[in-house]
Parts: C-alpha cells; sequence; structure tokens
C-alpha cells in the first residue's frame, strides 16, 4: 500500500513540475473558404487539443461560435478572453485556454495593443483592434503561479507590431513584480530575424530560437497552400522554466487538408524548481 501511495504522490509531483502548452491561430470561421471551411476542421483541431493535453492553449483569430464549438468538445477546458472589437463576444478572441481541473484563474484581462490599452481601439498604423489576454494561474495541488499571455499582431501595420512588442513587455514586467514563471503565446505576424521578436528573444525565451530554416518543419504558415511553410511567424515564448522540447506540428483533416492555414506550436516546458 506504502509504494502505491509513494508511485501516486511521484507522479503527482512531477505532473505538477511540467507545463505544456500550444499556441494556434485557428483560422476564423469564414463561409468563403470553401473546402477549409471551420466545419471540415474543428474535429481534427479539437481532436488534436485533447490528445497533447496542453495545460494552456493561446489561440488566435478565435470567433464566438468557434469558441462555444471548442468548449463543448474540450470538456476538461476552460478559457479566459473576450472579442476584440466589443471586449465582450463581438469579433476575434485571442483566448487562453487552460485545464480546469489543474488551474484555478487568479487574475485575468484583456488589453488592446494601442496607446489606450484600456479602451477598445485601433493601435497606431494597424489595420484593425489588437489585442492580447492575460491570466495569472495558480495549480491547485502544488500552488505554483503562472502568467499566460496570448496575442495576435496586426499583419499590416509596421509601427503597430513594433509598438505592441514594447507594449507587451511592459505589461509582463508591470504584472509579474514576484517573478512568476511567463508564457507568450501568439500570432507575431513577424519573421524570427525582425528587430521586434529579437527584442521579445532578448526579454523572453524562444522555444524555437534554434531551429535552421533548412528544417523540413520551420515554417508555421501555409496558407492553406503550402506543404513546406517557410514563414515563420507564431511562437511561443517563456522565463523562469526550462524547456524540455518543443515542435512544431503540420496537422491535416481526414481529408488530407491542413487543419488551418497556419500550424500549432508544441512547447513542453518546467518550473526551475
Amino acid at each position: 500500500m506504502n509504494n502505491i501511495l509513494y508511485i501516486f504522490l511521484f507522479f503527482l509531483f512531477n505532473n505538477d513540475q511540467d507545463v505544456k502548452a500550444i499556441s494556434y491561430n485557428i483560422r476564423y470561421d469564414n463561409p468563403n473558404d470553401g473546402v477549409n471551411i471551420w466545419d471540415n476542421r474543428k474535429t481534427t483541431v479539437t481532436e488534436f487539443i485533447s490528445n497533447e493535453e496542453a495545460d494552456f492553449i493561446g489561440m488566435q483569430e478565435v470567433l464566438k461560435s468557434q469558441l462555444v464549438d471548442l468548449m463543448n468538445s474540450l470538456i476538461d477546458y476552460d478559457y479566459v478572453g473576450v472579442g476584440r472589437d466589443d471586449g465582450e463576444t463581438k469579433g476575434e478572441y485571442s483566448p487562453v485556454l487552460f485545464k480546469k481541473n489543474k488551474y484555478k484563474v487568479l487574475k485575468s484581462n484583456t488589453f488592446w495593443l494601442s496607446d489606450t490599452p484600456n479602451k477598445i481601439s485601433v493601435g497606431w498604423d494597424a489595420s484593425m483592434e489588437r489585442i492580447c489576454t492575460y491570466g495569472l494561474f495558480e495549480n491547485i495541488n502544488s500552488n505554483k503561479k503562472i502568467w499566460v499571455f496570448n496575442t495576435h499582431f496586426d499583419h499590416i501595420g509596421v509601427q503597430a507590431r513594433e509598438k505592441s512588442v514594447d507594449l507587451i513587455i511592459d505589461k509582463i514586467n508591470e504584472l509579474n513584480k514576484m517573478n512568476f514563471p511567463v508564457i507568450l503565446t501568439g500570432d507575431f505576424n513577424l519573421g524570427d530575424k525582425n528587430k521586434s521578436i529579437e527584442k521579445l528573444q532578448n526579454e523572453l525565451i524562444d522555444s524555437k530560437k534554434n531551429i535552421l530554416k533548412a528544417n523540413e518543419y520551420y515554417g508555421t504558415y501555409n496558407g492553406f497552400k503550402n506543404f513546406k511553410a517557410d514563414k515563420r511567424i507564431d511562437y511561443i515564448f517563456f522565463k523562469n522554466l526550462t524547456l524540455i522540447n518543443s515542435k512544431h506540428v503540420y496537422l491535416k483533416t481526414k481529408s488530407n487538408q491542413w487543419a488551418s492555414d497556419h500550424h500549432p506550436v508544441v512547447a513542453h516546458l518546467k518550473y526551475i524548481n
């Protein structure tokens, strides 16, 4: 009996030391996407999330109807986040999904990537509203705390992307006075040689910083077309954690179509102590 208890506690402790995160732009529910419409992809996306058993999933381009689909299928998860158009349910979310039997939410909010982050707003030269959603989570068993941020940068505004990096770094430093572990996921619409990504790499650790462009699984954007994606624009950054491994997953539906026009990024991390 003692041995069984010891084994149970050993696995429980080690499970609480590990943190798995996913960043995934799932492509909004666009009725003009033909064979790639959401109804043809959603089962593949939800099965992937369920099989990975990640602690946190930062998603982008999620409409309310898609969020309902996800929550109906992913019964072990809850989320924080709001729609960017009205701060409630309208427009795309950048939600953070989390394992509700492992974590509780201590604090959460969404800010707009602009000079007025606490207001619904379009920032700088951006084409539309852009947001960052975050939460402070506590492990129910170990009481370990962790910040998770998730964002989606503008695809047009050059200044907007530069300023958005500065804003997020400032927000992390402002909130994380206790120096808890931090995870930042997102579609940054920036290549990894961009100076703004390099600025983030100086503040946080890029889970795939050392991937070679020649690697078959280098890119994260496929546009529903390319077999070998050559654009790495989706990232997982972290701080005060140790990287075990990280991967880009080239995920296809049963009909051999891409599950999204972006590939998910997965990072398996561990608490330092």
